[in-house]
């Protein structure tokens, strides 16, 4: 195919926004939406089409005609290629706006909300070196050659070979990353065998690390990395994703501070990434709550944080969550007035119904329908929503309608250079 509607050619697209994934959006001179990485709002680039669809397409920037004031170098050596970031190239209260656009924008289009402006964005307190947890793919290449890092932007079938230089990981965690990658011998060795695998490192508060590889057969020689490689106190192993991890080397936990609490950090790890950004998102919810003397359902609690806290303030707390070992973590030195269940929030949340406060702190595929149904059921007087994806958000907004209102809207950045955000929702119900 040859021309504007042909792949390969290119065109002058003006950009007027910045969509979920991160990538610039304009509009090609036929019409057509276009999606276009590392630009941003207010720009003109020339870009090449790379992939046209009927209703859509994505192209490659090739160069920046007019650029925004906004626009800056990216820090990150690796940000060229690397598909870990996507907004980089944003100064951060650009990226701050852009996020609060982006959730406006599905609550309105999705959600068909009624959202008169986007919503305020609280920055994180580090704009780099936040992450406690970092999950990087290795694959083993013909001749003995290793990569291991973020897939490519856009060519995910590629891995961008990094070391601790990235921007992303905490101090101790890049550390880590950089003293493995020196420890695992030829060919990684060290490690389990396959020819792909999913490394997961978690840092601790004081910087103990702990390092679970998924994929691959075997256990490779793990007592040598922990001689070797400063600050890792723990190898797990999981042939596939869906198994429990197997300890090869050191430690069963670590011990992590998570605010006022210490909690056991092993082969699972359940709390937030940005741990600095994770405290003012958990300040918000429970200032939203406030004290009280009634009841609460914190559901898909993790580790229990929101229901401990509320018992403490007078309610009556269950919390519901699907990882056992969260729940066990959430147990240990709870208030008397915190109760936690183990299994499926669609499943118990009906059980647990009616109650003065829900929270809901979903995945990102957001809450199943059957938890809807439920809610609107028997309704409680609040619900607080943490969401992590706008998409989801804005459709279970949606399907809850009335009697539910928007109380307050407000966004948290826990993933800076990235598109991802938090948002916190309160909802009032006016029959109860």
């Amino acid at each position: 195919m040859s021309g504007a509607a042909g792949t390969g050619r290119e065109a002058v697209v003006s950009i007027d926004g910045i969509a979920a994934g991160g990538a610039g959006v304009g509009r090609l001179p036929d019409g057509l939406a276009v999606f276009v990485h590392r630009t941003a709002p207010g720009e003109r680039v020339r870009v090449a089409v790379t992939e046209r669809k009927r209703r859509w397409a994505r192209a490659r920037l090739v160069d920046v005609i007019e650029a925004t004031p906004e626009r800056r170098d990216a820090p990150c050596p690796y940000y060229a290629r690397c598909g870990g970031c996507t907004l980089e190239h944003l100064d951060y209260s650009a990226q701050l706006r852009a996020k609060a656009s982006l959730v406006a924008e599905a609550l309105r289009r999705i959600g068909g909300l009624d959202i008169a402006e986007p919503p305020a964005v609280t920055a994180s307190p580090d704009e780099f070196r936040y992450r406690n947890r970092v999950s990087f793919a290795l694959r083993r290449l013909r001749g003995g050659r290793v990569v291991a890092g973020f897939h490519e932007l856009e060519r995910p079938d590629r891995i961008v070979d990094m070391d601790g230089g990235c921007l992303l990981p905490e101090p101790a965690l890049a550390r880590a990353w950089s003293g493995l990658r020196a420890a695992w011998g030829a060919g990684a060795a060290r490690l389990p065998a396959g020819a792909s695998l999913r490394l997961t490192l978690r840092a601790s508060a004081a910087g103990e690390v702990v390092l679970l590889v998924e994929g691959g057969r075997g256990d490779g020689d793990a007592e040598a990395l922990l001689r070797e490689v400063h600050g890792l106190r723990a190898v797990w192993h999981a042939e596939s994703a869906g198994e429990a991890p197997r300890l090869l080397a050191g430690v069963e936990t670590v011990a992590e501070r998570w605010g006022e609490r210490m909690l056991p950090l092993g082969r699972r790890a359940f709390v937030q990434v940005n741990r600095a950004a994770a405290r003012l998102l958990e300040a918000h919810v429970l200032a939203l709550a406030g004290r009280g003397a009634g009841r609460v359902v914190d559901a898909y609690c993790g580790i229990g944080e929101y229901a401990r806290e509320l018992a403490r303030d007078g309610w009556q707390a269950v919390g519901i969550e699907l990882d056992e070992d969260a729940v066990f973590a959430a147990r240990d030195g709870a208030p008397d007035q915190a109760r936690f269940v183990a299994g499926d929030v669609a499943e118990h949340l009906p059980r647990e119904l009616p109650a003065d406060l829900v929270i809901l702190n979903p995945p990102r595929g957001g809450v199943d329908q059957a938890v809807v149904d439920a809610l609107r059921a028997r309704p409680p007087r609040r619900i607080v929503y943490v969401s992590c994806d706008p998409a989801t958000l804005a459709r279970d907004l949606s399907r809850l309608g009335d009697p539910f209102r928007i109380g307050s809207l407000h966004c948290f950045d826990l993933f800076p250079q990235t598109a991802h955000v938090e948002t916190v929702v309160e909802l009032t119900c006016a029959i109860t």
